[in-house]
């Protein structure tokens, strides 16, 4: 018996019918069609499938689908049109933070979740902010250095 839920994505409310065993990350990728959110290890390791929930990054396999009833749900695909978003995606393409691109999107939305509540993390917290994002790719110095410069961006536009 499907049970139906109703959230806020992207700025966007959806009502629609989920399975009661589904995940968050199958309604995502298989209901709504938005691939950013990448599964990875389907555990709540890697945080390839890291979306931001009420302003607080989550593991979206960890999260069943009717978890998602009432909230407020960003994912990959809204970057975009939020300011912080959209500078933060500048960034990881100009400074090489991206490199195979599996993990982007949940680095993206770890440091998003970040710069909401703290416009001016110093690195140490930035690291701290992405620790439970595995990128085997870039080495995290571009990703930490990318997470800095939108900082200071954002910073001066303020």
């Amino acid at each position: 018996m499907k049970k139906e839920i109703t959230f806020r994505l992207n700025r966007k409310d959806y009502t629609i019918e989920v399975d009661p065993g589904a995940r968050m990350i199958d309604v995502l990728r298989d209901q709504l069609n938005l691939r950013g959110t990448k599964e990875g290890c389907g555990v709540g390791e890697c945080g390839a499938c890291t979306v931001v929930i009420d302003g607080k990054a989550v593991t979206s396999c960890l999260v069943s689908a009717a978890q998602m009833d009432g909230r407020d749900i960003m994912t990959v695909e809204g970057l975009s049109e939020t300011e912080i978003g959209s500078i933060l995606q500048k960034c990881f393409i100009q400074y090489g933070a991206v490199q195979c691109g599996y993990c982007t999107p949940g680095m993206l939305m770890s440091a998003y979740a970040l710069l909401l509540h703290n416009d001016n993390p110093t690195r140490e917290e930035i690291r701290d902010a992405i620790a439970g994002n595995l990128c085997r790719c870039t080495g995290y110095v571009q990703i930490l250095d990318s997470i800095e410069k939108a900082r200071d961006e954002y910073l001066a536009k303020a």
